[in-house]
């Protein structure tokens, strides 16, 4: 710990903090162009050995539990949720890939800040900020590369045909 603080102004800080990260990296993501997420960028693509989003549903069991996650629109009041399909053409599953591309970008760039904690908590509690982003971040990670996995299956057979 750089700063030394009472226990009670650390943890106000720490309330404090994490909803600012994260609100601010929604923000500046929400920004960002969809035309940026649209491309076939390197670390958005979905890998063969995800078999579609499969590995995600084997390993995770994640359509038991993916609905219970709540979509960061409603904090915003803006953007595009991805609760359900706005349609099932090509371009509206194009764009909801892409959307899924943003979403699992913020949930990366919103696990950065832990280390910051560092600065005013003890070590210990330092470390739990770390545990906290992953624990909370990873399941939407994860749910937006099942999602894509399976969307890039369907637009690619669009593509085929």
């Amino acid at each position: 710990m750089i700063v030394s603080l009472p226990v009670h102004w650390i943890l106000i800080i720490d309330i404090f903090a994490w909803p600012f990260f994260h609100l601010s990296i929604s923000a500046i993501c929400l920004k960002l162009p969809l035309v940026w997420f649209l491309r076939d960028q390197f670390w958005f693509r979905i890998f063969s050995w995800e078999k579609s989003g499969e590995l995600w549903q084997r390993l995770f069991r994640v359509k038991k539990w993916k609905g219970y996650i709540i979509d960061g629109t409603i904090f915003l009041k803006k953007g595009y949720s991805k609760k359900g399909l706005h349609g099932i053409g090509l371009r509206d599953l194009t764009i909801f890939a892409a959307e899924t591309k943003r979403a699992e970008f913020t949930h990366w760039l919103s696990i950065l800040p832990a280390p910051l904690f560092f600065l005013w908590n003890p070590v210990w509690a330092g470390w739990v900020m770390i545990l906290y982003a992953f624990v909370f971040n990873l399941p939407i990670i994860v749910v937006q590369r099942y999602n894509r996995g399976r969307i890039t299956a369907i637009t690619s057979e669009f593509v085929k045909k």
